[in-house]
């Protein structure tokens, strides 16, 4: 009788733990708080994959995707054709671009990967991790909404979607008319 009620209470336990990660938001992606919010971003400079220097800075006046990635990291493959999606759709209006840093990863590898799968955004080398530091980067894929005067609106943990991407843009825009 008592490994019954054991049994019993076990299996009632695993019922509650699935029904609540069943009906929760994906953890997989998701806005994330960071002390970066409403501020500049820290200031990015590094080498990116052709060898030229990429500043942060460069991109003031539009809106920038900046993401961390590994070519080891799973989400970072999934999520890599709708970053050339997001890139794709923006392109003719110049308005946002997507602009990727390596995380503890090495540049040869993410230059086979972009010959492998595409891409048409600087990626900048951060052999040191320094630029993942300033971000406050755990672990990849991260990414960061920056507006166009530099400052970081949005964070989010784990893969993006074209989708994801365009209502966060969306968001920041009307925030941004609202405010003028």
């Amino acid at each position: 009788m008592r490994v019954r009620a054991i049994a019993l209470s076990v299996g009632a336990l695993a019922l509650v733990l699935v029904a609540v990660l069943a009906t929760r938001p994906s953890a997989e992606t998701k806005e994330a708080q960071s002390p970066l919010l409403g501020h500049p971003a820290p200031a990015l400079q590094g080498t990116a994959l052709d060898g030229s220097t990429v500043r942060l800075s460069d991109y003031r006046g539009r809106w920038v995707v900046l993401n961390f990635f590994a070519t080891w990291c799973v989400p970072c493959q999934r999520e890599h054709p709708e970053l050339i999606a997001f890139t794709r759709r923006h392109a003719a209006a110049h308005d946002a671009q997507v602009l990727g840093v390596i995380f503890d990863d090495t540049a040869a590898r993410a230059r086979s990967f972009v010959a492998r799968n595409g891409g048409g955004w600087p990626l900048v080398d951060d052999p040191g991790g320094s630029i993942a530091l300033d971000f406050g980067v755990r672990g990849p894929p991260e990414s960061y909404l920056v507006d166009p005067n530099g400052d970081v609106l949005a964070k989010v943990v784990g893969e993006v979607t074209d989708a994801g991407l365009e209502r966060l843009l969306q968001r920041a825009q009307a925030r941004e008319n609202r405010a003028r």
